[in-house]
């Protein structure tokens, strides 16, 4: 189940290495444990070996598997069990997912009560991001109602900064954050795809320029984490934190909506930005992309679990290293792929089980710690592999 880094040049078997990972270890793990007759919504309290370790819904989870189960409609093969996954999970949270005022809530109990309510305002924007993505597959008007609603609610609480909740990562007092630029850049750009409103072409533009033009430091090419209200760095540890595979992954986010703009300006600096953060992320001693560093190198490093390799940014690093060949196609992009999906590939997978572990200290040994949210969703590798597939499906196409 590896495919030797000498093979990466080949994308032709690439893809088909991927797509069988896919369809035939991820996927059928999701399918196996993530859904019962008992339980509305979908489990994602998993252990490695599919035990269920909780029943309790976390808004993320289950909004973000509303986007994998459509998009594998989508963008991979028409199979009307994925719809209809995404369809019954889009059910249990249009149902009883938002608080009074329209937030979107951040867990649930199995028959839909809330157990904790709006704590974090990137569930407004992975809801956006859902419900975009199934409306595209099933023109259910419903979903793309209930995107827009979201859209309607969150757009006026992104310009106050007391509504801005981010847990389980909190903004420290008098910074902003790089994630919710992040996240709502990339649900606008969606949301704009398959709705012609200007203001969500402006929102998703001034979030992508938040992020391109302010937390993205041209002074070491670093994306910080947190700056200061008024755009200004802070030389603190909070100030200093760096996430290689948050940049990473944002900067493909951006590169989507950029290329949309024809703004090759900022789409360099972007593949800049790619080449910079998987240099500084990559352990020389261990291997891996490390979770958290200091700008300028020193300590302690801000952000928990800083040295720990967590199969996400691997996950991240594999799709923006592939997007960037194929707009560059500088050796480099290459290079780094096959050292990351050697990586992950020797170090995530559970053969037996089918998924992948998602947390490794920095030698690459397992760690039970909860790093984020106790949750193992089906989202940041099952979207690697479909948009890498479906990158290098285009590409091969267009070279026949």
């Amino acid at each position: 189940m590896t495919l030797k880094s000498a093979a990466v040049d080949d994308l032709n078997e690439l893809s088909r290495f991927l797509r069988g990972h896919l369809l035939h270890d991820i996927i059928p793990f999701w399918e196996r444990h993530g859904f019962s007759s008992s339980r509305p919504g979908m489990d994602t309290c998993l252990a490695d070996d599919g035990t269920l370790i909780s029943e309790d819904s976390y808004l993320w989870s289950q909004l973000r598997a509303i986007w994998t189960f459509s998009a594998l409609y989508n963008r991979i093969e028409k199979r009307s069990i994925w719809l209809e996954h995404a369809t019954n999970i889009f059910e249990f949270v249009a149902a009883n997912g938002q608080d009074s005022s329209g937030r979107w809530c951040f867990r649930l109990a199995p028959d839909g009560r809330i157990l904790t309510g709006h704590t974090s305002i990137y569930a407004d924007g992975f809801a956006i991001i859902g419900f975009t993505e199934l409306y595209r597959a099933s023109r259910n008007t419903q979903a793309l109602d209930r995107a827009m609603a979201t859209f309607e609610n969150v757009l006026p609480r992104l310009e106050s900064w007391a509504e801005r909740k981010t847990e389980p990562y909190s903004i420290p007092s008098g910074m902003k954050a790089h994630a919710v630029s992040m996240i709502f850049s990339n649900a606008f750009d969606a949301l704009s795809e398959v709705v012609s409103d200007a203001r969500i072409d402006t929102a998703s533009e001034f979030h992508c320029r938040e992020v391109m033009d302010h937390y993205l430091q041209p002074e070491r090419g670093l994306l910080h984490e947190y700056l200061n209200v008024d755009n200004a760095t802070a030389d603190t540890p909070a100030g200093r934190a760096v996430v290689p595979g948050h940049a990473i992954e944002s900067m493909w986010f951006q590169i989507h909506q950029l290329r949309k703009r024809n703004d090759t300006l900022r789409i360099k600096r972007a593949i800049a930005a790619i080449h910079r953060h998987f240099e500084v992320g990559w352990d020389p001693e261990y291997g891996g992309l490390c979770l958290g560093i200091d700008a300028r190198g020193q300590t302690p490093v801000y952000w928990k679990f800083h040295d720990t390799k967590l199969w996400w940014p691997a996950t991240e690093a594999m799709y923006a290293l592939l997007l960037t060949h194929s707009i560059c196609q500088e050796p480099w992009c290459l290079d780094y792929y096959r050292q990351i999906h050697d990586y992950a590939f020797a170090h995530y997978p559970v053969p037996e089980h089918g998924e992948w572990r998602q947390r490794l200290d920095r030698y690459g040994q397992p760690i039970s710690e909860t790093v984020a949210l106790p949750v193992k969703a089906p989202y940041h590798l099952p979207r690697a592999l479909i948009m890498s597939i479906t990158l290098l499906d285009n590409i091969l196409d267009r070279n026949m």
